[in-house]
């Protein structure tokens, strides 16, 4: 179905444990499913992207990245990451519940012909690096990750820095940085760049001057921040391009 519209992925199941793995806050039953938002494009889709984003809403910059993808020919998947949590102040999803619920849209796409080969990930600032954990953790067609943080110390949440598992990545992965972003200074950029390049799989990481870097950020008053947003764009498209297929 051609456009934006929101769906549910159900989730898959998971054995009992001693926690109630899944389950709300509020301590009722585990979740059977994840919201999702979804862009379809007019044309036959080529694969899949799974979206993962760092705010309890879609903002309406990310929505547009996510129909430009569209318009490249892609199905274009967004979990509700923060669906399960009541807390508000909670600003980061990792761990089994992060994996589930890319599972999820994964296999939203699977199941509607994707071929699994031509799903990607792809995140912005610490959904940056939940794509990265993903791409590490699933064999997935590939990821980029915009601004993420926890390279070198992790975060919160964060089991382990990405310089610690980027050996371990099972998808070629790109990587795009400011140079005067703080939670990515350049030398911990430059320690990522040496240890993905220790991977079994392609990857690329590009630094822009300044805070320019953001694709999901258009300026429309500022030409030279238009000029790296627009190269920083064509670059996902073209990771993808060249990777799913």
């Amino acid at each position: 179905m051609p456009g934006t519209y929101n769906d549910v992925a159900p989730l898959r199941p998971v054995e009992p444990t001693g926690e109630s793995r899944g389950a709300d806050t509020a301590g009722s039953a585990p979740r059977t499913a994840v919201p999702i938002t979804v862009v379809e494009p007019e044309r036959a889709a080529r694969g899949g992207i799974v979206v993962l984003h760092e705010s309890r809403d879609l903002p309406p910059e990310l929505l547009e990245l996510m129909r430009s993808l569209s318009i490249e020919g892609w199905i274009v998947v967004a979990p509700h990451l923060f669906d399960r949590i009541a807390d508000d102040r909670v600003t980061e999803v990792f761990g089994e519940e992060l994996f589930a619920d890319f599972d999820a849209g994964f296999d939203w796409l699977t199941n509607r012909g994707v071929y699994p080969d031509t799903i990607g990930v792809l995140g912005f600032d610490t959904a940056g690096t939940a794509a990265f954990l993903v791409a590490t953790n699933r064999p997935i067609g590939a990821a980029v990750s915009v601004a993420a943080a926890g390279i070198t110390e992790p975060l919160a949440a964060q089991d382990a820095p990405l310089v610690d598992i980027a050996p371990s990545l099972q998808a070629p992965w790109l990587g795009l940085f400011g140079a005067d972003d703080p939670a990515t200074p350049p030398a911990a950029v430059d320690q990522l760049r040496e240890a993905t390049a220790r991977a079994n799989v392609a990857s690329l990481t590009i630094t822009y001057p300044g805070l320019t870097h953001r694709a999901d950020r258009p300026d429309p008053d500022d030409d030279a921040a238009t000029a790296i947003r627009i190269d920083s764009q064509t670059r996902i498209y073209d990771w993808f391009d060249s990777n799913l297929r």
